[in-house]
């Protein structure tokens, strides 16, 4: 098949949908919400340590995540000394942490639910207003009832994002569920499969997948999912030969 050529779609029952590169530009990510996280870490944890329990639970995953980093060795993961030290010394190793893993865009849990802690509160202030493609926000209009999204932000973040757009409002009523990493890493085969069993369909084959990343797009295919690659201004270059049919926008995805 050509990778122009799309699919007969009219077996799809559920479209699970990635973030960055597919629904929304990759340039938000990349240069306002990693930023702001950035930015905003240290305030953040200096603010709730030891008075909220969100932040007592990242904590703790930071805390197992860069023990696992220091062991393997992992560029960039310092200790973080034990809380009798001063909350000063401990969130500032915190914060060196995280900024390596958004360095290196790591797809760990542990960072990906604080992001979106420290997001929270940049859309719920106004700061962050978030981007969603015009023909992204369409389709899922047309599709509601069946759209999902999968993407390796935590569940908080990717409800903001749709929360909170800026040329389309609160469009989260269109959408039926979100998965994160806890489902599993998005370049596993497992993942999809799970996600299959979630959903309930049949088939996987009855679930179709959207994704800018080609690792994924061959995990989602093996586990059995229809998929299209999403081809956007700014996303990674795709191998010669890949083999997916590609769209450049959802208005040519007729389900």
């Amino acid at each position: 098949m050509a990778a122009s050529e799309l699919p007969d779609l009219s077996p799809i029952r559920r479209v699970v949908l990635d973030i960055e590169g597919t629904t929304t530009p990759i340039s938000f990510v990349a240069d306002v919400l990693f930023p702001y996280a950035r930015d905003n870490v240290r305030s953040h944890l200096a603010a709730t340590y030891g008075s909220s329990e969100e932040t007592r639970a990242d904590v703790a995953l930071l805390r197992a995540q860069v023990e696992e980093d220091l062991a393997q060795g992992v560029d960039g993961a310092v200790p973080i000394p034990a809380d009798g030290e001063g909350v000063a010394v401990v969130v500032e190793a915190l914060a060196v942490n995280v900024e390596a893993m958004i360095r290196a865009d790591r797809k760990v849990t542990a960072l990906k639910q604080l992001q979106g802690r420290i997001w929270r509160r940049g859309f719920h202030s106004g700061e962050l207003r978030s981007e969603v493609y015009d023909d992204a926000a369409e389709a899922l209009r047309r599709w509601r009832a069946k759209a999902y999204i999968y993407s390796s932000g935590s569940r908080e973040a990717q409800r903001l994002i749709f929360a909170n757009t800026a040329a389309h409002g609160d469009i989260r009523d269109h959408l039926c569920g979100f998965f994160d990493t806890t489902i599993g890493p998005k370049r596993e085969v497992s993942s999809y499969y799970e996600i299959w069993q979630t959903l309930g369909t049949d088939r996987p084959s009855q679930i179709l997948f959207l994704t800018d990343v080609y690792q994924e797009a061959t995990a989602a295919k093996a586990a059995g999912l229809e998929v299209l690659i999403s081809i956007r201004p700014g996303n990674a270059p795709l191998p010669d030969n890949h083999g997916f049919p590609t769209i450049t926008s959802f208005a040519q995805i007729s389900i």
